[in-house]
């Protein structure tokens, strides 16, 4: 079980790095410099004890289809960008191949 929390940590970090990179403006801000810096180091970090237990390609596919969805919802909430329909059926994709993992691969680990 606490793959999952692994994975959940990592994922989150990876989001956080990444919405402080737009924030960091080509790294010329210290700050979110900063934070990209120390978010994806723990985002690795926290991926490499998840592939301990949980295959990379499963792994992989959560960890980055969580994280492409999250990040458009952050920039579509913070950043003000905007999601057309074509771009939210991909994002619905993005969850159901997920879901799909999770509930009927053999692959994933439950």
């Amino acid at each position: 079980m606490k793959q999952w929390l692994f994975l959940s940590i990592a994922i989150v970090s990876e989001v956080v790095a990444t919405s402080a990179l737009k924030a960091s403006n080509g790294f010329t801000q210290l700050w979110p410099s900063l934070l990209v810096v120390a978010g994806y180091a723990i985002a690795f970090f926290f991926l490499s004890l998840t592939l301990r237990t949980i295959p990379v390609g499963v792994a992989y596919a959560i960890w980055s289809g969580a994280g492409i969805v999250l990040i458009a919802l952050i920039a579509w909430l913070v950043f003000g960008q905007s999601l057309d329909t074509p771009a939210i059926i991909g994002l619905a994709l993005i969850i159901a191949g997920v879901v799909v993992l999770q509930l009927f691969s053999k692959s994933a680990v439950h």
